[in-house]
């Protein structure tokens, strides 16, 4: 088995089993990072592909130093984004507007819900929504780098967290109800 360093070694000889390597050590991974920020399994699909081509033409820019996996999911977040702006039009839109920062109950919810149920309602929220909670309150970042990356104003970014938060909470209180009644 090769190391990590001589596969990036190959892809940035383009070779194309080095490539596959790479893909086949991070591809299930990423592809659960996708569909955090994909409508369906379809999109997840496509936004990692272009993830990883970026990573192949890009690789040379790896400079070494910090994690080459966090290197590889800058790439894949950054096309997650490019391709939120790209479907923009075809997203249902809702109007931003303030509200009041409530605290999201994380308790209990990894023994209440499956996994793939919070994966469906973190799918079902509209998609800016999605895409600031994910970032947020998944991958860490702050919300002047959502704000920056997504090309939005930092109130924005808060604003979609705060409303992405609200939705979850009343999606998941609908899910209980009806696995209660069920």
């Amino acid at each position: 088995m090769l190391s990590e360093q001589q596969i990036i070694e190959g892809c940035l000889k383009n070779n194309r089993k080095s490539q596959k390597l790479l893909y086949e050590m991070y591809a299930s991974k990423f592809l659960g990072m996708c569909m955090r920020y994909a409508k369906d399994k379809q999109e997840a699909e496509d936004i990692l592909q272009d993830g990883f081509l970026k990573i192949f033409g890009r690789i040379s820019q790896f400079s070494g130093t910090g994690s080459f996996e966090g290197w590889m999911k800058r790439i894949i977040i950054n096309t997650a984004i490019t391709n939120y702006r790209q479907n923009l039009k075809h997203y249902y839109k809702q109007s931003i507007d303030d509200v009041n920062e409530t605290d999201f109950e994380a308790t209990n919810v990894e023994q209440e819900y499956s996994l793939e149920e919070l994966l469906k309602v973190v799918q079902d929220l509209p998609p800016g929504y999605r895409m600031v909670f994910n970032m947020f309150a998944i991958e860490g970042f702050q919300h002047k780098e959502i704000a920056q990356m997504m090309g939005v104003d930092v109130t924005t970014s808060k604003s979609q967290y705060s409303r992405a938060r609200k939705l979850l909470r009343t999606k998941l209180a609908e899910l209980k109800k009806e696995k209660i009644e069920f």
